[in-house]
């Protein structure tokens, strides 16, 4: 897991959500402020419950007023009298998401979604938010006028870090139907990146193996996610189901998994089993289990290393499209489900899989089934590096028999024996 601790992927080298600051109106006692959230992203997103965006201010800023987002606590607004209270007071105010159907006067462009971005691959409407502040001026600025950047900024999803914020060239908007352009008067950017590390422990998924040439099924390796009877580990066993109302419920985050009982404990199961081969083809089914009670996937996908990824030929039951992001290097694909159909992966439960079937060209130069080349070198589950089995156990070929340049040296030596017995 080298390549992700530092929350650096090589599949996705740019990726990155980034916090736009544009700074829109400012007055002698308040100013406005457009917060953009961009999910840069190819293949992971945040999934409810969503980003809990948090800051803190340099003084004693206040939100007056907020537009596509609230924020989750108004905290002590007591040095402020009159009739009308700020929104929020907080010092670290944790702003989030208006979820779909919000009154249309509080709603503002790119929001209400719920706290859910999408990767850019799977969805472009939705891989951006925003939200609108009326800000009251910090004592320490209404003498000069200046307007202070907060620090400190935290996505509030697990895994992401977030860099201090740096000004960039003011953002332009188009206005009147596109033929006129404004901006705004000064943008700053926060760049956050994303950890497996630091999102988790442990790994979230595993794979296992098998092929139609060898009746051993590889499966996940041992405690792959975790290890049964290990102290805090909770289980269900094979032959139980939890009731509904004993399972954990949480609103706020999301709540641990709990796992059915295996010996490799991972909440998601990757099955990759290579099927048939023909002349010219060769035939993948790929299955997704769900093994956890708490929890549906949404917007899940897969992304998967494989030399042979340049000669896809048909996909069947998923979307499919290639990464390419060293140029050439066409070894990278990502799967995910087709709307309304397989996009959701269900609880754990008989529905909960989801299957494709994939067709690929045989490419002399780059396949063959000897040493295990008809399995991938790596697998991610919504961006999360799976457990893979060592190579040194994938299935390999069976011993072959006798060719057909044996069977002549077979005959002579069985005629020889025959005389021999004769005489």
């Amino acid at each position: 897991m080298i390549e992700i601790t530092d929350g650096y992927d090589p599949l996705d080298p740019n990726a990155n959500i980034t916090i736009t600051w544009d700074l829109m109106l400012d007055n002698d006692a308040t100013y406005d402020v457009t917060v953009s959230l961009y999910n840069f992203q190819l293949f992971r997103h945040v999934d409810r419950p969503g980003w809990k965006l948090s800051w803190t201010w340099i003084s004693d800023e206040a939100i007056w007023d907020m537009w596509g987002a609230e924020a989750t606590e108004q905290g002590n607004c007591s040095r402020f009298k009159g009739g009308v209270l700020p929104h929020c007071c907080e010092k670290q105010p944790v702003i989030v998401d208006l979820m779909p159907g919000a009154p249309y006067n509080k709603q503002f462009n790119n929001c209400c979604k719920g706290g859910v971005l999408t990767s850019m691959t799977q969805d472009q409407t939705m891989y951006a938010a925003a939200f609108r502040m009326n800000v009251n001026k910090a004592t320490i600025n209404k003498t000069d006028n200046s307007f202070i950047m907060p620090l400190n900024f935290n996505l509030g999803v697990p895994g992401y870090t977030c860099g201090d914020p740096f000004q960039v060239p003011p953002s332009k908007f188009k206005a009147d139907g596109g033929r006129r352009s404004t901006q705004a008067l000064e943008t700053w950017n926060v760049t956050c990146i994303y950890s497996q590390f630091q999102a988790s422990l442990t790994p979230k998924c595993c794979v296992s193996l098998s092929a139609f040439y060898n009746s051993t099924i590889i499966p996940c390796p041992q405690c792959s996610c975790n290890c049964e009877g290990l102290g805090g580990t909770k289980c269900v066993k094979s032959d139980k189901t939890p009731p509904l109302l004993k399972l954990p419920h949480a609103n706020d985050e999301e709540p641990q998994p709990l796992v059915r009982c295996s010996n490799h404990m991972c909440p998601i199961k990757v099955h990759w089993h290579v099927k048939e081969s023909y002349r010219e083809y060769w035939r993948v089914k790929i299955t997704i289990t769900n093994l956890n009670f708490v929890k549906n996937y949404s917007q899940w996908n897969l992304v998967v290393l494989h030399p042979n990824l340049r000669n896809v030929t048909q996909v069947f039951s998923f979307n499919y499209l290639p990464l390419n992001p060293y140029g050439r290097i066409n070894d990278t694909g990502m799967f995910w489900g087709i709307k309304y159909y397989n996009d959701m992966l269900l609880q754990s439960g008989p529905s909960g899989n989801v299957q494709t079937e994939m067709l690929l060209n045989k490419d002399p130069s780059i396949f063959t089934f000897r040493e295990g080349w008809t399995f991938p070198r790596k697998i991610s589950f919504n961006g999360d590096a799976c457990v893979m089995p060592p190579p040194d156990e994938y299935p390999r070929l069976p011993n072959r028999g006798h060719s057909v340049t044996e069977k002549p040296c077979l005959i002579f030596f069985s005629l020889f024996l025959l005389i021999v017995l004769v005489l």
